[in-house]
């Protein structure tokens, strides 16, 4: 075999049509002429859908928030590619790893709607935006902009470099109910002040599900001289979006959650303008200043977690992106709609429908999120995550597109029986 035959059988490996493909080509044939709104109710295609899924039969699970598990099908050719990665060793590593990287680049790119040469992936969205706050040009007295409600292990980042660079951090409240856009722009806005330097905000909200409106906080934040970093990690492949529209500066993303890839996987995206003045973590010699890769630079890594994200995009696209979105919506609104008006409960999350997606938060008063959460598992065989932080005390509940509407019903049933 020559080295252009190997090249090629190694790029293609493990890339076979399946049974999942078959069943998923099928399944869009047969429901091709009903919109993704009507499709969203027909629990004949969703149940169907969760045919591709091993789900346990001894509770249910409402918590995709932490990662979404993967199809069976990609299960399976994740551990393909691990075995394929392992038979080739270090040739492998040494021949394609890095044109494979490549193509995963690539195809993200296409999804995320930017240039390949602004993505690189990551780990996970902690290191992806953590990498640009610990990198980034700070100067003693310059200013952040963040909210209570961003992910802890950012705020945490955030806190190390006003200690390490004499920065301030102004933390904002976001109101779990806004009664407009405006409202949650003009919050930020009269947080910046002349030395704000950087902006962080989230792009879903990961404890209520709430959507901000990103786009308009970017264009305010510019007009102000501030860049802006936003946290994807529960936008991506849960929302339809393009990263140009939302024109922001920077924005990392978790593929294991709602992509479904194998955990251990996430992007960063970064502006060209903006990649050679974030210092980076770990030295990479020999790339230019304006090379993202001099940012990603992590050592030896699983390379069969890259090759599955193509998998992960595969089942994505073939399941349908407007069709996966309108369903998560669907199935929000399907419990938290019965529920909402009751007195002895709280909804975290708006109840506009633009302002959400699949996650919803939800709380029995006068009882604590931790007990809240006990008692769905251990008296309802239902699992979900207790949230307990400034505004918001409930759990989060996280259905995804496996989780029937009889799920959704014991769900309801339970809640309108707990008393706090």
């Amino acid at each position: 075999m020559n080295k252009r035959t190997f090249l090629k059988s190694l790029a293609l490996m493990s890339a076979s049509p399946s049974v999942l493909w078959s069943r998923l080509e099928a399944r869009n044939k047969d429901f091709a002429h009903i919109s993704p709104q009507q499709l969203a109710a027909r629990e004949e295609f969703w149940l169907e859908v969760r045919r591709d899924y091993r789900l346990r039969p001894d509770y249910i699970n409402l918590e995709s928030g932490y990662y979404c598990m993967m199809p069976e099908e990609i299960v399976e050719r994740y551990t393909q590619h691990i075995r394929d990665v392992n038979f080739l060793h270090s040739r492998y590593m040494r021949t394609v790893q890095f044109p494979n990287k490549k193509r995963v680049h690539s195809k993200l790119a296409e999804l995320a709607d930017c240039a390949p040469e602004q993505l690189v992936v990551t780990r996970n969205t902690t290191e992806s935006l953590d990498t640009i706050i610990g990198g980034f040009p700070w100067q003693a007295g310059d200013e952040a902009v963040m909210a209570a409600q961003d992910y802890g292990s950012m705020l945490d980042m955030f806190a190390q470099q006003a200690q390490k660079h004499g920065i301030k951090n102004t933390i904002v409240q976001i109101p779990n109910h806004p009664e407009s856009d405006d409202e949650i722009v003009n919050l930020y806005a009269q947080a910046i002040s002349p030395k704000t330097r950087l902006l962080m905000v989230c792009h879903m909200v990961n404890i209520t599900g709430q959507i901000l409106p990103i786009q308009k906080i970017t264009q305010m934040a510019h007009q102000k001289g501030v860049e802006v970093m936003v946290d994807g990690a529960h936008a991506f492949g849960q929302i339809a979006f393009s990263l140009r529209d939302l024109a922001c500066d920077y924005y990392g993303a978790s593929l294991h959650k709602w992509l479904s890839a194998p955990l251990g996987a996430g992007l960063l995206y970064v502006k060209k303008n903006k990649i050679a003045q974030i210092w980076p973590r770990f030295a990479e010699g020999g790339l230019e200043e304006d090379d993202l890769h001099r940012l990603n630079h992590t050592g030896t890594h699983p390379v069969a977690t890259d090759l599955t994200i193509l998998d992960a995009i595969q089942y994505y696209r073939m399941l349908g992106i407007e069709r996966k979105e309108a369903r998560l919506r669907y199935l929000q609104q399907y419990w938290t709609a019965q529920v909402r008006d009751l007195p002895h409960i709280t909804l975290n999350t708006p109840q506009d429908p633009k302002r959400h997606c699949a996650i919803g938060n939800v709380g029995v008063k006068g009882m604590p999120p931790r007990q809240l959460m006990d008692t769905l598992f251990e008296k309802y065989q239902i699992w979900t995550v207790a949230i307990d932080r400034p505004g918001v005390q409930g759990v989060r509940v996280t259905p995804n597109v496996y989780t029937s509407l009889e799920e959704l019903d014991a769900f309801v049933k339970a809640l309108q029986e707990i008393k706090g």
